[in-house]
């Protein structure tokens, strides 16, 4: 039988707070898992960035729109500015139709400054390049996929491709696809997916606890991680069951959020 035994972290995300295994005799990665933590908020901001702008595009001209293809996508400059563009790569060039501005009070904005072309291109060959690799996932079941992309400091990217919000409320979780590409944009050099082969899903409307069954892993995925982020507000409790521990989210009495996690003390049966 399980019992939960220990209350292992606590801790706000707002400032986040190591805990020390070797002082605490844990177990728990806390590391790893603040790591994930981090990538999950900054792909949470990456939603909101493509959410409001593209409900701007949806709103203009029908000619335009007609212009677009699947290679979208945000990006973050240096004055901590983000930027949305929207068009189609054909033929070895991206062709730029729409360019969203979201400044730092997040004011949304449609401009006609040039985006640098190599920037465009390699970042849609990169997108390109990893949703090639599940297009048979994609035409074998109905399911709506996000898709988020970054640069990383040594000029590779890095792609992450989850199951969307549903449009028929359905939240979907069980596969996580994971690639970084080379800096042209044309190579996957690593690949850090998880898949078993099977979706799961949650109906989003009264607010409820559930739990995600991931037993046979050690710790969090990093999309474990990002659904319980994604889909906090529309449940009561989100909780991710791995093999030693369980790992949720509580809502604070200023409104924040804090992620705690529970020891599972397993005891074998006589």
């Amino acid at each position: 039988m399980s019992k939960y035994l220990l209350f292992v972290g606590l801790f706000s995300l707002i400032s986040m707070t190591s805990l020390s295994q070797k002082d605490k005799g844990l177990t728990f990665d806390i590391d790893d898992f603040n790591q994930k933590t981090e990538i999950a908020e900054w792909l949470f901001l990456y939603d909101a960035i493509a959410w409001w702008t593209s409900d701007s595009v949806m709103m203009q001209d029908s000619t335009e729109l007609m212009q677009l293809g699947n290679e979208w996508f945000c990006f973050q400059t240096d004055d901590f500015n983000w930027h949305a563009v929207y068009g189609k790569y054909d033929d070895n060039d991206f062709d730029l139709v729409f360019h969203y501005l979201v400044d730092t009070k997040y004011k949304v904005s449609r401009t006609f400054e040039p985006v640098d072309t190599s920037l465009l291109n390699r970042y849609s060959r990169a997108l390109i390049t990893a949703n090639n690799q599940i297009q048979f996932i994609k035409d074998s079941i109905n399911i709506r996929f996000n898709q988020y992309i970054k640069q990383n400091d040594d000029s590779t990217f890095t792609v992450w491709i989850f199951p969307a919000f549903q449009p028929n409320g359905l939240a979907v979780y069980g596969g996580e696809f994971i690639y970084k590409i080379d800096k042209y944009g044309t190579k996957i050099i690593e690949d850090n997916s998880y898949y078993q082969g099977q979706f799961y899903a949650f109906k989003v409307g009264e607010p409820r606890e559930v739990w995600i069954n991931f037993t046979e892993l050690e710790k969090p995925t990093l999309g474990n991680v990002f659904f319980v982020w994604y889909y906090k507000k529309y449940f009561t409790h989100i909780n991710i069951d791995n093999k030693n521990y369980i790992t949720t989210t509580f809502k604070m009495d200023d409104g924040g959020y804090s992620w705690m996690h529970i020891e599972k003390e397993i005891k074998k049966n006589d």
